[in-house]
């Protein structure tokens, strides 16, 4: 089994921002896009719209298009297709890193990205706390759907991911989607096949100024016999559960296989913070 942490959402490069905090909830905004997409930010549930206008100064609303992906909180559009899952797209170099990894059914993408703490002042939402990266959602693979020109394979066997941006036509490289599971099991225990967490998982060192210094478990730290994860040499990993995380890339996938205290840490995860 492989997990790969995916980076996802809003940053200081895609949107100019970082997704909230509202006290340990984590809301994942979505990237800006000029890519082929059916949603705009005005559609969007109440709560997204009015975060992202406020958190980005008005500059991420209305009509502008945004890229709803990883598409796993079912409520973040008002209306969903009959069947809908969790699904997950990627393309080019990132596709390709994911495919030499041999990612596919059985695997789980945990979601992170850059948050910081929010509260509502005067009626509108303000940051009020450090920049942090944190884990935010799941998704277990149930299959991988290469997408071709239009996406009509894909909506043969899942008609639901109508609304997916990466089914729509006018992608011009390499493009996939990851469908979720409906449910798996991990560590004797069942999950749904995705969701987003009620209590965020921070991944940054308490303290530090630098989003990217990580604190993270043993079955992952190289330096504790750990089994490491790509993008990160051994001249990252700072010893005593530390790693700087690397700016190039996004999808980081680590091969757990036979490791039994990666399979309870993850399990520990989903059941505490969903």
């Amino acid at each position: 089994m492989r997990v790969i942490f995916s980076r996802k959402g809003v940053d200081s490069a895609a949107g100019k921002c970082a997704s909230p905090l509202i006290g340990e909830r984590p809301v994942s905004l979505p990237i800006p896009t000029r890519e082929p997409s059916p949603t705009t930010y005005g559609q969007l549930s109440a709560e997204l719209r009015g975060l992202a206008h406020d958190l980005s100064g008005g500059r991420l609303s209305g009509a502008r298009t945004c890229h709803l992906d990883p598409d796993i909180d079912p409520a973040a559009i008002a209306a969903r297709l009959m069947g809908w899952r969790g699904a997950l797209g990627q393309v080019s170099s990132a596709l390709s890193h994911l495919h030499n990894q041999s990612v596919g059914e059985g695997d789980l993408f945990l979601f992170w990205g850059l948050y910081r703490q929010v509260e509502r002042c005067n009626a509108v939402w303000q940051y009020c706390g450090p920049r942090r990266h944190v884990i935010f959602g799941w998704l277990h693979v149930e299959a991988v759907c290469d997408i071709d020109d239009d996406g009509q394979s894909a909506l043969q066997s899942y008609p639901w991911l109508r609304d997916h941006p990466h089914v729509r036509p006018g992608w011009t490289s390499a493009n996939a989607v990851y469908v979720s599971s409906d449910r798996f099991k991990l560590a004797g225990r069942s999950f749904p096949g995705s969701g987003t967490f009620q209590r965020a998982l921070s991944l940054t060192e308490p303290g530090s100024r630098l989003p990217s210094t990580w604190t993270v478990p043993p079955w992952l730290d190289v330096a504790a016999g750990g089994v490491g994860m790509t993008y990160h040499p051994p001249d990252r990993w700072l010893g005593q559960g530390r790693v700087k995380s690397a700016a190039r890339g996004q999808e980081f996938v680590a091969d757990i296989t036979g490791r039994d205290d990666a399979e309870r840490w993850v399990a520990d995860l989903l059941e505490a913070h969903r």
